[in-house]
């Protein structure tokens, strides 16, 4: 059977993309959701930010718990022959594993509903990486419960995606991939012009026209009411 009859179990894991945790970029968007991943401590919301927005801490609700990142390989619980010592080792080997870096103009975009800093153009290189991570780690991953498929929708996904739910346990691969670094959670229509106007002046500051993706970070949740931290961080290998 494709599916287990149990909740998901915990501790969970996810192959995330996040800058260095002393870039400009990291310090921006743990200000933006109020969270670090990289310490598991609150970080202190800008006060002119709050201001323009006191219902700021509602908006940053759902994406603040699994910390600023964009996804390469989504939330999974290990299977049962795995270790979390054998998903660091395989971790560690990807990272040294040489290959083309990706580099994308980054830029603050509406995305599904979401505000978030996605790519100005498609890159392949970067459709490579996240399908390397997707397919690297897929031995490590559990199968989904039928809550967890339950709660993708799949009613709500055409069937290449319910198709890539079942085999991956996320539909948003391979030609659905999407890099995004997410900043809000949905935003009702006639809200997200004036949020995504103020968090693009925002994000103009760092002046940041290119970003390399160039590492990756292992990121576990232990249960179901704590956040994303980073276990491991590491930079990847160029060819």
């Amino acid at each position: 059977m494709l599916y287990g009859a149990a909740m998901s179990e915990f501790p969970r894991y996810a192959i995330y993309y996040a800058p260095d945790a002393d870039s400009a970029l990291s310090r921006f968007g743990a200000k933006i959701l109020g969270y670090d991943p990289f310490t598991g401590n609150d970080v202190l919301v800008p006060g002119d930010l709050i201001m323009q927005a006191p219902d700021w801490p509602a908006v940053i609700k759902d994406p603040r718990k699994y910390g600023f990142h964009a996804t390469l390989k989504a939330p999974f619980s290990l299977a049962a022959e795995a270790t979390e010592a054998d998903l660091i080792a395989a971790f560690d080997d990807f990272a040294r594993m040489p290959r083309a870096i990706p580099e994308i103009s980054p830029v603050v975009r509406i995305i599904s509903g979401f505000t978030a800093v996605v790519p100005d153009a498609p890159s392949a290189e970067l459709s490579t990486l996240a399908q390397a991570c997707v397919e690297g780690f897929e031995v490590f991953r559990a199968p989904m419960t039928p809550n967890d498929r339950a709660r993708r929708k799949p009613e709500n996904l055409t069937p290449r995606q319910v198709e890539q739910l079942d085999r991956f346990g996320y539909p948003y691969v391979r030609d659905d991939f999407r890099f995004h670094m997410t900043l809000t959670g949905r935003l009702a229509p006639e809200r997200s012009a004036a949020v995504l106007a103020m968090l693009q002046q925002r994000f103009a500051t760092l002046d940041l026209t290119s970003l390399r993706i160039d590492r990756i970070g292992l990121f576990h949740q232990t249960s179901a009411t704590s956040r994303f931290q980073v276990l491991r961080h590491a930079p990847l290998t160029a060819t």
